[in-house]
């Protein structure tokens, strides 16, 4: 039994990697720095050099380019992390549900907008919450891609992809808003006094909006003026000719355009952020109109069940109830 067991330990040992180097492996990988892994795990930098030299000669491949102090993933390299990723993190819940230490770490992708106005300003309650989660915040201009490799979790206006679940956060609508001094310019050029006579006047002739700059993006509907062409439809007219307009590529400039009183906006409800102290923009009083998308909250189905993934579930929804358009 001692000879069978001594020879499947050798058997063993040929056909795993070095254990010990893949966590060392991981961190050169992550922080494309030999120095930088080992600050992070706590050896000298030729211990993380000698553990990348066994793992490179069990694989019989080089997995980094090495430039003087730069270092960059080989395409062997790359394929290998890929490969390795997901058993580590494995690994890693394993043990530390044995532990009794749930999973702290997980990585969130969203939209740029939605992350600087809406989900930052509201992060202090998700710490104060839950004090033990690390969050990893990925920026997307675009629509994240629905993959381990970007993030454990997104918000997204995508609605289906096999083997993630979907579950409905919020219905997108616009509004106009402009800056408050822009406001009492607009009061002052209609004649009006009030926020009420406002209301009034451009209830019976909406149109009158157009008279002023209008400020357009182009990351909705991927072409400048369609926002402002779909909000005059909404109110059953045609955006007036000769309308003058500031265009932006994304929607973020566009906000900031209006807060320096460029003209008047179209934005999300979640851009406007009840937790500053004061609210940098005003919404005119007319009516808002549905852009047809929605945000889903995703995660793939196989890690419903993880704790990490049902705090950062739960935290969001509370929080959306101040979105006006929430789905429920």
């Amino acid at each position: 039994m001692i000879y069978f067991l001594s020879l499947l330990v050798i058997w063993i040992n040929k056909m795993l990697p070095p254990l010990k180097a893949l966590p060392v492996f991981e961190a050169v990988a992550r922080l494309n720095s030999f120095s930088l892994a080992a600050n992070e795990l706590n050896v000298s930098q030729s211990a993380v050099s000698h553990q990348i030299r066994l793992l490179e000669n069990h694989l019989g491949e080089s997995l980094f380019y090495r430039q003087g102090r730069n270092v960059e993933l080989t395409k062997e390299g790359k394929q290998y992390l890929d490969s390795i990723s997901n058993s580590l993190s494995l690994i890693e819940e394993a043990t530390n549900k044995i532990k009794g230490q749930q999973k702290t770490h997980i990585r969130l992708a969203v939209y740029s907008s939605f992350a600087v106005y809406w989900l930052i300003p509201r992060l202090p309650s998700l710490r104060y919450l839950y004090p033990n989660l690390e969050l990893s915040i990925e920026m997307s201009h675009g629509t994240p891609d629905l993959s381990d490799k970007t993030a454990d979790f997104f918000i997204t206006v995508e609605r289906e992809k096999r083997g993630f679940v979907f579950e409905t956060l919020y219905q997108e609508e616009l509004f106009p808003i402009c800056s408050h001094g822009y406001f009492e310019t607009i009061k002052n050029k209609l004649g009006v006094t009030s926020y009420q006579d406002l209301q009034s006047k451009l209830n019976v002739s909406p149109q009158k909006i157009a008279d002023f700059p209008l400020i357009t993006s182009h990351s909705i509907y991927d072409r400048h003026t369609e926002d402002w062409k779909r909000w005059f439809s909404s109110q059953g007219r045609l955006l007036p000719e000769n309308t003058q307009f500031h265009r932006f590529s994304h929607l973020m400039l566009a906000y900031e355009a209006a807060k320096h009183s460029l003209g008047i906006a179209l934005v999300n409800d979640y851009m406007m952020n009840e937790k500053e102290n004061e609210v940098a923009l005003i919404k005119l009083p007319c009516p808002a109109f549905k852009t047809g998308d929605n945000f889903y909250l995703a995660y793939k189905e196989s890690r419903r069940n993880e704790e990490a993934i049902g705090y950062l579930k739960r935290w969001v929804k509370e929080q959306a109830r101040s979105l006006t358009k929430t789905i429920t």
